[in-house]
């Protein structure tokens, strides 16, 4: 696409300088050439003056091209807050785009088919949180994770994508660990990494509606926690708590330093940060306080991560980080008729051991 040296040599010159001030990799103007002609990445569907622009990279070429109006859905209302009697529940997270063991995991669990495509029923399917980062293939889960969502609501199901606190960093702007691949395509699309779901995207429109908490029965899922500091500066009304964090992200981290919300909200122990379940050695009976303060038996988070989908106090407190993000193994979490137990990257059903 760069058809005089002038311009080839500015994008070089751009990379370099951020990749070099962000991440170890591209290292030379050969190399980034090189990883450039083998970029692929989209789509990326901009809504501009009622108009749908779709672009893609294809081995380093930009292709754009105008869609129909109605090609996309361009307004998203907040996703529901409360489930009941909901006898299939699947639960994963922290899949940092890991595309490709994400569906496997998927697939091979029977949640969707070998095309990609819905096949849990009326069962409800969990993303607990941190699907950007870290991965080359973030785009590839989000359009997946948007298909899914329409096609489990038509057989009755639900697919329900909590953000967690990657999806946070990356939606105002920290950029620290996106993959090398995403500095090259934002610096393609002349646009910083974020602008690529801001409010003006399709899909950044669809991320403003999703929520930060969910309760289905009950389990609360949530991708760090819910502490007991959380709880004593809340009262916990779940559809308050996700308008004051999807709102959140319209604002600067600056304005909500000012006062006290941004500990709150975005510290230790807010909802997308907490390890306490995890790291603080918790006794039963403050498990117990903060369950009975949310009026629920079980919660569901991810954001600590374990080789595989473990218990905690006497399965109140389930992690589903199975380390997805190294790319090598993974598991889920399988709900049903309120029995609980693990499902391995082949599909196969593990009770839990009871411990602490």
């Amino acid at each position: 696409m760069f058809r005089n040296k002038t311009s080839l040599f500015f994008l070089f010159f751009l990379v370099i300088v951020t990749v070099s001030n962000c991440q170890e990799g591209i290292k030379t103007t050969d190399s980034l050439a090189f990883a450039i002609s083998q970029l692929n990445d989209g789509p990326f569907v901009f809504i501009e003056e009622n108009q749908l622009i779709e672009k893609n990279i294809v081995n380093g070429e930009i292709i754009t091209k105008t869609l129909k109006p109605n090609a996309f859905d361009t307004e998203f209302l907040p996703d529901p807050v409360f489930f009941n009697e909901v006898k299939k529940i699947a639960a994963f997270s922290d899949l940092h785009g890991q595309y490709d063991l994400a569906v496997e995991l998927l697939i091979n669990n029977n949640i969707i088919d070998e095309n990609g495509n819905w096949d849990f029923g009326k069962g409800h399917l969990v993303i607990v949180g941190d699907v950007f980062d870290r991965g080359p293939k973030v785009n590839e889960i989000l359009w997946l994770i948007f298909k899914l969502e329409q096609q489990a609501i038509t057989n009755g199901g639900r697919v329900h994508f909590l953000l967690g606190n990657h999806e946070y960093m990356v939606l105002h702007g920290d950029l620290r660990y996106i993959h090398e691949d995403y500095v090259l395509s934002s610096k393609l699309l002349g646009k910083e990494y974020h602008e690529l779901y801001n409010n003006n995207t399709v899909l950044g429109r669809w991320l403003r509606s999703k929520n930060t908490i969910v309760q289905i029965n009950d389990n609360v899922f949530v991708h760090g926690g819910v502490s007991k500091k959380f709880l004593e500066k809340n009262d916990f009304t779940l559809k308050i708590i996700n308008d004051i964090m999807r709102s959140s992200l319209e604002r600067t981290k600056e304005e909500m330093k000012v006062t006290g919300f941004y500990k709150t909200y975005y510290g230790k122990k807010s909802l997308i940060w907490y390890r306490g379940y995890f790291n603080d050695d918790l006794k039963e009976e403050e498990i117990d306080e903060i369950l009975g303060l949310m009026d629920i038996e079980h919660v569901v988070v991810g954001h600590c991560s374990n080789k595989k989908v473990v218990q905690l106090y006497h399965q109140k407190i389930f992690g589903v980080d199975s380390s997805i993000k190294k790319g090598k193994y993974g598991e889920i979490l399988w709900i049903k008729n309120k029995h609980y137990s693990r499902r391995t990257l082949e599909g196969k059903k593990k009770e839990f051991k009871e411990k602490k």
